[in-house]
C-alpha cells in the first residue's frame, strides 16, 4: 500500500512537468529568457546640454521587454537626470561609465559634472506614466516622457 501511494504521488508530479515540455505559450527566448538578445530594444540617446532638449520624442515602453539607452552630457553645464518613480518601475541590469560595469540594486538620479557617456541596460517592469527631467527645470524639453504599458 505504501509503496503504491509513492508511485501514484511520482507520476502526479511527473504529468506537470511533462505539460511544460509542451507549452505552446513559449515566447522563443533563449536559455538567457527576458535578458535574451530577441527582447532586447535599444531607445534614442538622451541628450544633457545646457538648454537643448533631453529626447526628440517621449518613449513608450513594453514591459517585460530590455531596453538599452544612452545618456550623453556635453559638458556645457553641470546637469542631473532625475526620475526616482521610474528608475523603481525598471529593474536596471547594468550601467556603463567609461568601460566600468556597475550592477546597482536602485538608482534615483545621475548627474554629469563635466562630459561623458552613460549606458544603463534595464527591463521595464511596471505599466504607468513617469518622466526622467533636469531637476529645478519647469520646460517641456527638459523633460522625458516615459509609458509603460
Amino acid at each position: 500500500m505504501y509503496k503504491t501511494a509513492i508511485l501514484a504521488l511520482c507520476a502526479a508530479l511527473a504529468l506537470p512537468a511533462a505539460g511544460f515540455a509542451d507549452d505552446d505559450d513559449d515566447a522563443g527566448f533563449g536559455l538567457a529568457g527576458i535578458l535574451s538578445a530577441s527582447n532586447k530594444q535599444d531607445l534614442p540617446p538622451v541628450i544633457l546640454s545646457a538648454g537643448m532638449p533631453l529626447t526628440d520624442a517621449p518613449w513608450v515602453l513594453k514591459s517585460g521587454t530590455y531596453y538599452e539607452f544612452e545618456i550623453q552630457g556635453d559638458g556645457s553645464q553641470e546637469l542631473a537626470l532625475v526620475g526616482p518613480e521610474f528608475f523603481r518601475a525598471i529593474w536596471i541590469d547594468e550601467m556603463v561609465v567609461e568601460g566600468l560595469e556597475i550592477r546597482p540594486l536602485g538608482l534615483d538620479s545621475v548627474e554629469f559634472d563635466e562630459a561623458g557617456e552613460m549606458e544603463i541596460g534595464f527591463v521595464a517592469i511596471k505599466p504607468g506614466s513617469y518622466y526622467m527631467k533636469v531637476p529645478g527645470s519647469t520646460g517641456e524639453t527638459q523633460r522625458l516622457e516615459i509609458t509603460i504599458e
